[in-house]
């Protein structure tokens, strides 16, 4: 073969939509290829004009144009353009300029219609554009999330076994060992009772359930505790249970557990009680489950076991991710199985320093709070303290219990927060009164130092404790933040400090210095600069969401954004993270310590192509922002 012609094909190889093509196909296009030189300021398609050729640009650069004049792309090697005029009535649609000499190649319509109809990824490339691209990689990448979006109800194998809330603890005990399950469902007395002393499973006459009663109640609150045999079930039940809908997801249960550190789940339909899922149910579904590294974190008895578990969590992550999971059900599964740990070793530290003086929340912050924790994370965590906290009686206690909890966190592979955001820190360990005073001066007079709180610790939720005292301060947040444009504005200067790394010809612009130089920081120049301004619009249309893809959803209610601008950031989001988690369950499978900077050339030609369109649409998304708040062009400090 002339050397040209393997030259061409070994070039078209190496980028999308050719690289994917048998090599003998290659070949032949390589053989058919005409090739074109245009000066810089030439014109290479005018709009409506007569198009019989693909066009690859082979070097140099171009710029593509719509209809109205405006830019609609930048071009560089690699780069196809005229495909959409070679689709529709071959009509140029898409006018093209050189703006650098440009070398590129013609590919005949004949040729291109045939590797269309033989070809199916080859169709899929140029039939879509841009964002749609984004949208077809995310999709084609998210087999386990079709799988985990099986309905729970799929998986209830009998109706739940109810009893009234006036049965004895007795009665209970002996509906139990003749039904051989280890929870009762409680329901009020309002429905008719069978002749065995039990309600009908489910239907009208199936009662509304109340509470729940599991195994374990009747060894810690009816044995342990000496209750008579004619103690009502209602006394030692757990009222008001998390429960699941019907219609829910697998996923979904399985998340409400790890958050809940629950092993029994109540499924409703229409406010009935249809059936009682518990972690054998999800474990025999998913036999790898993550619940099940949970379930184990709760059953270990010392720092030292939960530190053993160590390499499970990085197991899990990477079977997840070659499982092909969606980076929410990622992000979301490592911070149930972070929460587990924070869980049990605070209740390892009550246990060591007694009840706790005055009541407390535990907080997650950051990554964790939002369930998008991958495995290369430190630790933000804080204490809200109710108002009866005297620092004097109290301190003490909950210094030696965050310590206890954060130097095991550490051990169990969470790093020390380099900026101190742990609830050691006296400044994080404060009442709920000084906390309101925090959230309130931080949105009434931002500055840098104080802003950048806000982007730690307005991305809350709680672990542990008073939930409520947690609940109050996103409450506090959600009305405030909402109606202060300044403090908007100024969150939004600070979501625009870092940009992707995009250079003028849409290539790849590196870190130029220290131990990273010449790779990207997919974290600092992609996920984070997302996540930041995405929390900006949620806090300005007043949601009280942690996550960022529930903080869209809630940003699509109202009319703060375009539809379609939502959409895109979403298939960004959730594409830089995947290639984000991928390179860190590579790392792991090589041995290597896993981190978030990749090096463009090692990821495939396709993902650098969909990388290039992600962080246009945070680019995109980051100009919107500067038209949202046109005064952060002059604003000063506040």
């Amino acid at each position: 073969m002339d050397i040209e012609i393997i030259e061409i094909r070994d070039h078209l190889s190496r980028f999308p939509p050719f690289e994917g093509l048998p090599e003998d196909v290659l070949s032949e296009v390589a053989r058919q290829i005409e090739i074109s030189y245009f000066k810089a300021g030439t014109d290479i398609l005018l709009f409506d004009q007569d198009i019989r050729f693909l066009h690859y640009l082979r070097s140099g650069a171009v710029d593509v144009f719509r209809r109205n004049g405006e830019l609609y792309n930048r071009l560089t090697e690699g780069d196809i353009f005229g495909h959409f005029g070679l689709l529709r009535n071959h009509k140029v649609r898409f006018p093209a300029r050189a703006i650098e000499d440009s070398l590129v190649y013609f590919i005949p319509s004949s040729l291109f219609d045939r590797l269309c109809e033989e070809h199916e990824t080859f169709a899929d490339f140029v039939e879509a554009e841009g964002q749609s691209r984004l949208k077809t990689a995310v999709d084609s990448q998210s087999k386990a999330g079709e799988l985990m979006q099986i309905k729970v109800r799929k998986l209830i194998s009998r109706l739940p076994i109810m009893v009234p809330a006036h049965t004895s603890v007795k009665e209970a005990a002996c509906v139990m060992t003749a039904e051989n399950v280890s929870s009762l469902v409680i329901v009020d007395s309002m429905a008719a009772v069978d002749g065995t002393g039990t309600l009908p499973a489910a239907g009208p006459g199936a009662g509304i359930m109340v509470g729940i009663v599991t195994d374990r109640d009747f060894r810690t609150r009816v044995v342990a505790e000496g209750l008579a045999p004619d103690t009502p079930i209602s006394q030692v039940m757990s009222p008001n249970p998390i429960t699941v809908q019907a219609e829910d997801s697998v996923f979904d249960t399985m998340l409400c557990m790890l958050r809940n550190n629950i092993h029994h789940l109540p499924v409703i339909q229409r406010k009935r009680p249809i059936g009682l899922i518990n972690l054998t149910d999800i474990i025999r579904f998913e036999s790898q489950s993550s619940l099940y590294l949970v379930s184990n974190i709760f059953n270990k008895q010392d720092v030292a076991g939960l530190q053993s578990l160590l390499p499970d969590i990085r197991a899990t992550f990477v079977r997840m991710a070659n499982d092909e999971a969606t980076a929410h059900m990622i992000g979301s599964t490592m911070a149930g199985i972070g929460r587990g740990f924070s869980q049990r070793l605070l209740e390892l530290a009550e246990a060591e320093l007694g009840p706790p003086p005055v009541p407390y929340c535990y907080l997650a912050l950051g990554s964790m709070a939002r369930d998008e924790q991958l495995v290369v994370t430190d630790q933000d965590n804080a204490l809200i303290l109710d108002d009866s906290f005297d620092p004097e009686l109290h301190d003490a206690y909950f210094l030696k219990l965050a310590t206890f909890v954060s130097d095991g966190l550490a051990a169990c592979g969470y790093t020390y927060c380099k900026g101190g955001i742990m609830a050691t820190n006296p400044k994080w360990r404060q009442p709920l009164k000084v906390w309101k005073q925090y959230f309130t001066q931080w949105i009434d007079r931002p500055n840098p130092e104080t802003l950048l709180n806000s982007s730690i610790f307005f991305d809350l939720d709680s672990v542990y404790g008073e939930a409520d005292l947690a609940e109050t301060l996103k409450d506090l947040l959600a009305s405030k933040a909402s109606t202060s444009e300044p403090f908007l504005a100024a969150l939004a200067r600070n979501a625009l400090n870092r940009t992707p790394p995009l250079g003028f010809f849409r290539t790849f612009v590196m870190e130029q210095d220290g131990e990273h130089k010449n790779i990207i920081n997919l974290k600092g120049r992609g996920t984070a600069p997302l996540t930041d301004l995405i929390r900006v619009h949620s806090l300005a249309c007043g949601s009280k969401a942690q996550n960022s893809f529930e903080r869209l959803d809630a940003v699509a209610t109202t009319r703060l954004m375009p539809p379609e601008a939502i959409t895109r950031l979403r298939y960004a989001l959730e594409f830089l993270s995947m290639v984000r988690i991928r390179h860190q369950a590579r790392e792991i499978e090589q041995g290597r310590e896993p981190n978030n900077y990749i090096q463009p050339e090692t990821i495939p030609a396709a993902d650098r192509h969909n990388l290039k369109e992600a962080f246009q649409v945070l680019s995109n998304a980051q100009k919107f922002l500067r038209y949202r708040y046109p005064s952060l062009q002059s604003m000063r400090t506040l």
